[in-house]
């Protein structure tokens, strides 16, 4: 439960505003003078400070949006901004102390945008220095699982819409924290490499700070991955046999892609993320949907991509069919989440 205050109720407030350098961000976030711009899944902001309660000042693009608020590392509660500023009251009567506010982006960047103004402390708190840089550093690039599509819903409907993906929950979000990384999900439900249920592909994304705007590019010396885990094929899985679907026809015409083709367009995307991260490990993993059910070809249009590479620290790995319908649930996401921490342990020591 959050409250919605107009400001916090000391006469004197301190405003911390979004430029600030006692913040510290991660994600892709757009900055101007006044905002950060929050959009894709997993952006976080993280402050430190000395008081007993804090606000949080937002403004959200369509109010689709849902975030952790997470306090001395537990998550205390969940805050959906509205459209209008809004200051959001997350902590009351705290110890008396030092405190470590998270702000997680639970949702992906089709429910729009949310503008970070700043934090708003009471005039006899204090602004500590930022939390010290995470020494290692994941990027994920994926599609609805990475997102945590659906993970939430314990009805079992799949449902994908707001309330019901958590991208904190994800195997891309446990992973990261199990090894205490700084996470970039660079992600979005639907997409594919060859082919996506929307008029875009992953290659066609990768490099953009404001995902819906193709003349927007990331910056990418501002981020340098250790490692890079590239979870993306799902939906090219299923597009591939839908000659009547809008997106198989822009992309393919009336004849479905030759394996060939699947596996030269995987293996181009690689060789991209490599031009950007030359010493990275890269991690081209498949699961754990119906794309690596018993007979799927899929798994190994990625194994022969990655064996034509011949790069030693390029690896191909297949996390198994979850053997139920639907997007994985927070259980099937923690499944996700062991095995590529084993993998991660065992090939790259961490």
């Amino acid at each position: 439960m959050t409250l919605l205050l107009s400001c916090l109720s000391s006469a004197a407030q301190i405003i911390v505003k979004a430029n600030d350098p006692h913040i510290r961000y991660s994600g892709r976030i757009a900055m101007t003078d006044s905002t950060a711009e929050l959009s894709w899944s997993a952006s976080s902001v993280t402050i430190n400070f000395s008081g007993n309660n804090i606000g949080i000042i937002l403004k959200d693009q369509r109010s689709d949006n849902n975030y952790n608020v997470i306090i001395d590392g537990k998550v205390v509660s969940i805050i959906h901004p509205e459209k209008p500023k809004t200051v959001y009251h997350v902590a009351d009567n705290l110890s008396s102390g030092k405190h470590t506010l998270e702000l997680f982006k639970r949702t992906e960047w089709a429910m729009g945008k949310t503008w970070f103004y700043g934090f708003e402390l009471a005039g006899d708190d204090k602004i500590l220095p930022p939390p010290a840089p995470q020494k290692r550093k994941i990027e994920f690039f994926g599609n609805s699982i990475t997102c945590g599509y659906a993970d939430e819903d314990t009805a079992g409907h799949d449902r994908g819409t707001s309330p019901y993906e958590n991208g904190y929950l994800s195997y891309a979000a446990i992973t990261a924290r199990h090894f205490n990384a700084e996470l970039h999900n660079t992600s979005k439900s639907g997409i594919g490499i060859t082919v996506s249920w929307f008029p875009m592909i992953m290659p066609e994304m990768y490099d953009r700070l404001d995902a819906n705007d193709p003349n927007s590019k990331w910056d990418f010396s501002k981020f340098t991955p250790d490692i890079v885990v590239i979870n993306l094929f799902q939906n090219d899985s299923w597009i591939v046999n839908k000659p009547d679907n809008a997106q198989f026809k822009a992309r393919f015409g009336s004849a479905p892609p030759t394996p060939e083709f699947i596996i030269n367009a995987y293996q181009q995307f690689v060789k991209t993320v490599r031009d950007k991260y030359p010493h990275a490990k890269i991690i081209c993993i498949l699961g754990s949907m119906d794309a690596t059910k018993p007979g799927s070809p899929w798994p190994g249009y990625i194994q022969k991509a990655v064996d034509g590479l011949s790069d030693k620290s390029i690896f191909a790995h297949f996390i198994p069919y979850k053997g139920t319908g639907g997007h994985p649930s927070i259980k099937e996401q923690q499944t996700m989440a062991d095995d590529l921490i084993g993998f991660i342990e065992k090939k790259v020591g961490w």
